[in-house]
């Protein structure tokens, strides 16, 4: 079925996510590492690993790589607050995709591989409860993966989750090089491609 290009425009429509991706993904392929947005399926199973109820009322849950959004909707299904969100991301088109789809949560443009105090910004003084990542590590050096993934425990407590899906049979990072643990889910065969989740943990 043709979308409209009313339609197409509007920022809540999700039926045009897969082109906007492909399109991301044409013009920067080593920044996008997918072709479209992660299913919802695979989206579940990241948001599962994120600790939700009373107790988050004063914490945030930064999500890195968000993309179109795919995933953050399901941290909000999950029981995440809107307003607790902090997204950071590079694409600046996708950027304005995700203040208009989640206008409470707060929007970081910028690459997450050097972060800069934009997110500590946006973060204004709350504690980070989880790490939600869609990016993709394997077009990084080693050294780079582990700098974001022990970076991102760092600056949380003991426990707290870097949530990860990866397309890969190995491990973008082997625990042991960030003195972390981690949890690996079974595959989720109906994404495109099928992926994984991986929960690094430190403590």
């Amino acid at each position: 079925m043709r979308v409209s290009s009313s339609r197409a425009a509007d920022p809540r429509n999700r039926s045009s996510d897969d082109v906007r991706f492909f399109r991301g993904w044409l013009r920067r392929p080593l920044v996008m590492g997918a072709v479209s947005p992660s299913s919802r399926r695979l989206g579940r199973a990241m948001a599962a690993s994120v600790p939700v109820g009373p107790g988050m009322a004063d914490m945030a849950v930064l999500e890195i790589g968000p993309g179109t959004g795919a995933v953050t909707q399901c941290l909000i299904d999950r029981g995440v607050p809107e307003e607790s969100l902090v997204l950071a991301e590079y694409s600046p088109e996708f950027c304005e995709l995700l203040a208009s789809r989640f206008p409470k949560a707060r929007i970081v443009r910028g690459d997450a591989y050097a972060p800069n105090g934009d997110v500590e910004k946006a973060l204004a003084g709350r504690s980070v409860a989880a790490v939600v990542s869609g990016l993709p590590l394997f077009t990084k050096p080693d050294s780079v993966r582990e700098a974001v993934i022990s970076g991102s425990l760092d600056r949380m407590a003991p426990g707290s989750p870097f949530i990860q899906f990866s397309y890969a049979l190995t491990l973008p990072v082997k625990p042991d090089r960030i003195g972390a643990s981690v949890e690996i889910g079974s595959w989720v065969k109906l994404n495109l491609p099928p992926a994984r989740v991986l929960v690094y943990r430190r403590g």
